[in-house]
């Protein structure tokens, strides 16, 4: 697979901040990549870096094999869409979409066809001549992306793209945008602090930490196969447990032995991850389970479609969480203070270093 972007070893520092440390990555054409992590790990500089607002102390930013890391933003076939989205409060959105072809002197004929093209593609056509302000939060930020799109840059970078939407608008929003990135056929680059809305839109995240990449890899490979305590900690919500390490098992303080896929040997002590929706839960001991805790049930959220059960285990400081599917609850009816056992899968637990 070809790659849209490289970034070879770059490095970017602040002062005594690292912003950067030395990061490596391939970007692949026409993919919807994500760039994810907590305030303050880089992802924010590293893209500001790939469109070329920052220069970089080392390394390279190479645009389909060409280095153009030397090169100013606006000589790169790149287009960066803001959170603010920046639309002309006084041009109807046709004209906010013409704008940069426009000034590009293109005629007249190219320009209405190719604003004619993306403005089909973003749904717009009802909205051509409405002005900003006549406008909803998702409209605006639609109109936003055509006018991206419309200059056809081999590179979209997004910076928290939805984060000026409310939560059901955003949800709507995730999906439209791949839409449109998937029909455009245009590399995206997105940060996002948001993992729900990576795991959503995204063909592969890089999870940064401290700027560097944590782990790279796929939203199902993220989740399921989390290669450190704070990736699993950071993507969704995990149960944790920790202890020493032997046989390749981790013995609780309370003596539970527990297992789970690990790719690291030699491991003295550590944590046991595993998903709260991987947990069943049970009035009886099973006959057979690769891992068994038993608890009583301290608190029962109600989630609508699901719902949480929280389990108290002797001697572990954090209760166990499971989710369980609403008509789950209806058959089992469970109380609070109910004596429980919980359990699961060795290959739904990730043994992973303290």
């Amino acid at each position: 697979m070809s790659s849209a972007i490289t970034l070879q070893n770059l490095k970017k520092a602040f002062g005594q901040t690292k912003a950067i440390d030395n990061v490596s990555l391939d970007i692949h054409e026409n993919e919807f990549f994500a760039m994810l992590g907590p305030s303050g790990c880089g992802k924010t500089t590293l893209l500001r870096t790939i469109a070329g607002f920052e220069q970089p102390d080392e390394g390279f930013v190479l645009l389909g094999g060409e280095d153009v890391t030397p090169l100013r933003p606006n000589k790169r076939p790149i287009n960066l869409m803001f959170q603010s989205y920046a639309l002309f409060p006084h041009m109807s959105v046709e004209k906010n979409i013409a704008y940069g072809l426009e000034m590009e002197n293109l005629s007249k004929g190219e320009i209405a066809s190719r604003v004619a093209d993306v403005m089909d593609m973003a749904h717009l056509n009802a909205f051509a001549h409405r002005r900003p302000d006549q406008l909803s939060g998702g409209q605006k930020q639609r109109v936003a992306l055509a006018r991206a799109l419309v200059k056809r840059p081999k590179v979209l970078l997004l910076d928290e793209p939805l984060g000026a939407l409310d939560k059901k608008l955003r949800e709507q929003m995730q999906l439209e945008l791949k839409r449109l990135q998937e029909e455009a056929g245009i590399t995206f680059i997105m940060v996002t602090h948001d993992q729900e809305e990576a795991l959503v839109m995204a063909d592969r995240i890089a999870l940064m930490k401290d700027g560097q990449v944590a782990q790279l890899g796929t939203p199902h490979e993220l989740y399921e196969k989390p290669n450190s305590k704070f990736v699993a900690d950071f993507i969704g919500t995990m149960n944790f447990y920790e202890g020493k390490v032997d046989g390749g098992a981790l013995i609780l303080p309370n003596g539970s032995r527990l297992t789970g896929v690990t790719e690291e040997e030699g491991l003295d002590s550590g944590t046991l991850a595993v998903r709260p929706e991987r947990i069943q839960i049970h009035r009886y001991a099973p006959q057979q389970a690769d891992n068994l805790l038993q608890g009583v049930i301290a608190d029962i959220a109600y989630h609508g479609q699901d719902l949480n059960i929280h389990v108290a285990v002797d001697n572990e400081p954090n209760k166990t969480l499971a989710r369980i599917s609403a008509s789950s609850a209806e058959q089992q009816n469970l109380k609070l203070g109910e004596t429980v056992w919980c359990s699961w899968s060795s290959q739904n637990g990730r043994l992973l270093g303290a």
